[in-house]
């Protein structure tokens, strides 16, 4: 499950991609995307660690994105704020992690599973970018609007 963390990041990434590269202020994204002041401060000095966004000081200053909206993806900034997409450290290529209770790593049906569950997501979230995000694309439709009723 995505994280609050993981939302506010992208909410705020998003913001900054429709801004058209207008710096903008902690208080004012936090206020249009209804996040907290004080945790989006948080997750905007990661962001800018992580070189997602620059940001300048002053009077006319803020945040934008520090690359093309089109060369963010949601993959990337679920791994950063969330770690892992993998449900199973064992699945996961970038923090894998043998799991302590397995056997047969190789012969794991568990493991298998969950390995073709991960190359999915990750399939979908590193191909969508903040710029299909806002330009409504199908693909990042299907990934932000789940069905009415659909338990995920």
């Amino acid at each position: 499950m995505l994280s609050q963390r993981g939302r506010y990041a992208l909410k705020a990434l998003l913001h900054l991609g429709r801004s058209d590269g207008e710096p903008r202020g902690v208080t004012a994204i936090a206020a249009s995307e209804q996040i907290p002041r004080k945790y989006l401060e948080a997750i905007m000095s990661e962001l800018r660690r992580a070189e997602l966004v620059d940001s300048t000081r002053g009077w006319s200053g803020g945040y934008r994105l520090a690359r093309p909206a089109d060369l963010i993806t949601f993959g990337e900034v679920i791994r950063l704020t969330d770690g892992p997409l993998a449900l199973l450290p064992c699945a996961s290529r970038n923090f894998y992690k043998r799991c302590e209770d397995c056997a047969d790593e190789t012969g794991c049906a568990l493991r298998r599973v969950m390995a073709g569950v991960r190359n999915q997501v990750a399939e979908i979230l590193d191909r969508t970018t903040l710029a299909d995000a806002i330009a409504g694309s199908p693909a990042s439709r299907a990934m932000l609007e789940a069905a009415p009723g659909d338990p995920a």
